[in-house]
């Protein structure tokens, strides 16, 4: 086997692990009474999966979820999927998700010592992810975008705050294992 066989193989079981990850984490939720959008793990998912793969394969990975959720399998918060939970209250969330790995991957992959330009990256990511799943959720409710705001940002920010730490603690050390394993075969 040639070096760039290892390389595309080592890539191909990062991203399908990375995949599985957020697919064992996503549908992991807490139904909050004042909102409709429920606490999840995906988003610790994300982080990881840009954090050990890089914007590119980061990106994949979550394109891999979103695509497993869409056609049926379940995967999303509380179990479900299907085409109605991506276009319901929710969807602009996981759409979001996209965005959030272009971006943090980004500052992953370009600052690739630099912890705080991690963190810039994940928080600029997650304001875009909220952005969005802001204006849908206000739009699909028919809500203001304030109260949207309150239901679907403010309780969650704490948390996803939480969830970036644990992805930097966890995802430094498994992306130097990993870089290591690369470098030694």
């Amino acid at each position: 086997m040639n070096k760039k066989t290892k390389i595309k193989t080592i890539t191909i079981t990062k991203v399908a692990l990375s995949t599985a990850i957020i697919c064992i984490l996503g549908p992991l939720s807490i139904v909050l009474p004042i909102s409709p959008v429920p606490i999840s793990l995906g988003i610790l998912g994300i982080f990881f999966a840009v954090y050990v793969n890089g914007w590119l394969w980061g990106t994949v990975s979550c394109l891999l979820y979103l695509l497993l959720g869409f056609v049926g399998v379940p995967v999303f918060t509380g179990f479900t999927a299907g085409v109605g939970k991506l276009l319901g209250p929710t969807g602009g969330y996981m759409i979001g998700y996209i965005f959030l790995s272009l971006i943090a991957g980004f500052f992953i992959s370009k600052f690739e010592k630099k912890i705080p330009l991690h963190i810039l990256g994940m928080v600029l990511g997650t304001f875009c992810c909220y952005a969005l799943g802001t204006a849908w959720l206000a739009i699909s409710l028919k809500m203001s975008f304030a109260a949207a705001l309150m239901a679907g940002v403010v309780p969650f920010i704490i948390a996803d705050a939480v969830k970036m730490a644990v992805a930097i603690a966890v995802g430094i050390p498994v992306r130097n294992a990993i870089g290591k394993m690369s470098s030694d075969t």
